[in-house]
């Protein structure tokens, strides 16, 4: 058998028409796909920012929605609470009207509180006697009142000084310049200074039995009114007691102030005081020696009050009865300080206290 001349070849049609449509394929998908590798496109950094701050207020949002349901929660217990105190409450006032209601007479009521009253009040004035029955010194104030006034009165050795100087001849600077040029008689009867003197009496007669004290008055200097300095008189003689005040009664306010000597007379003492009572009207216008200045300005009188202050003994209360002077604005807080600093009491009593 003859064979056949014809030969296969592998380029055939088909198979360029295959090449074609994949070549043109290629080129299509070329041509739609980006191929610039530095054509990258960026996010915008506003629109990052803005996406940030959305978050953010998200998350504060979410924050204050959980605080809010919290404070909803209490809320209700509150109103749970308080519903809860007002039927207590309403069943209180229903209480006390049926007990009011049952009552058949109130006047008898009323006169049996009257009464009790009554016998209170006798009791009370059988108390009083019998209290003032226990002072070692009677005194009476206006219409007999009886004064509280928050004063540490206990202590075995009480001293007590009272201011001596010219400003405790009244309350006005203009006062003392007229008053301390007249007689000793005038000076002794001014107001203020009896009312320091009555101050004294009051203090001495509420003192323990048991106790001692020494009464000293004090300017530029500090002296006992009784001569008889550094040592301690019994509280339970009271013809000596009313000796002292007699003797005070005859002081003539006059001179400067000197602190820091009344301060240092505590020293002259073989037994030191447990209890310090101090009658004054201001602060310090001298230290130990008089400077010579007519004129003390306030910032130097607080200096010498911090020096008094300095040579005063440890643990000892100081009570101070404060009768203010005008021009003189920093002694009460100065004063005040110095009280409550060592354990003691501070009392700017009235004009007619005691």
């Amino acid at each position: 058998m003859r064979r056949s001349k014809h030969r296969v070849s592998a380029f055939s049609l088909s198979f360029l028409d295959i090449m074609a449509c994949g070549f043109g394929a290629v080129t299509l998908l070329f041509l739609i796909l980006k191929h610039d590798a530095s054509a990258i496109q960026t996010a915008d950094p506003n629109l990052a920012a803005e996406v940030n701050l959305l978050q953010e207020d998200i998350r504060v949002g979410e924050a204050e929605l959980v605080a809010l349901r919290n404070s909803l929660a209490s809320v209700a217990d509150n109103i749970v609470e308080a519903q809860g105190l007002s039927k207590r409450v309403l069943a209180d006032i229903e209480e006390s009207r049926r007990e009011l209601s049952a009552q058949k007479d109130p006047q008898q009521d009323v006169e049996m509180l009257r009464r009790q009253v009554q016998e209170l009040q006798q009791e009370t004035a059988k108390l009083e006697q019998q209290g003032n029955a226990s002072n070692v010194r009677a005194f009476i104030g206006q219409g007999q009142r009886q004064y509280l006034t928050g004063l540490k009165l206990g202590g075995k050795r009480i001293l007590i000084l009272v201011d001596g100087s010219a400003s405790m001849l009244s309350d006005s600077i203009v006062n003392v310049i007229r008053t301390r040029n007249m007689s000793d008689k005038v000076k002794r009867n001014s107001e203020k200074w009896r009312r320091a003197v009555r101050s004294i009496e009051w203090l001495v007669a509420q003192l323990p039995v048991d106790s001692q004290y020494q009464l000293y008055v004090f300017n530029t200097a500090a002296r006992s009114v009784t001569g008889d300095g550094g040592t301690w008189r019994a509280t339970a003689d009271r013809q000596g007691l009313d000796q002292a005040i007699a003797q005070l009664g005859q002081v003539v306010p006059a001179g400067g102030t000197s602190l820091i000597n009344a301060f240092e007379a505590i020293n002259g003492f073989a037994s030191p005081p447990d209890n310090l009572f101090l009658l004054t009207d201001g602060l310090p216008t001298q230290g130990r020696k008089p400077s010579g200045d007519r004129t003390v300005s306030g910032r130097e009188r607080l200096k010498l009050f911090a020096k008094a202050v300095e040579v005063l003994p440890g643990r000892l209360p100081v009570n101070v009865l404060l009768f203010p002077m005008e021009g003189d604005p920093a002694a009460a807080a100065s004063f005040w300080q110095l009280a409550i600093s060592s354990q003691g009491a501070f009392m700017s009593p009235s004009r007619d206290w005691p």
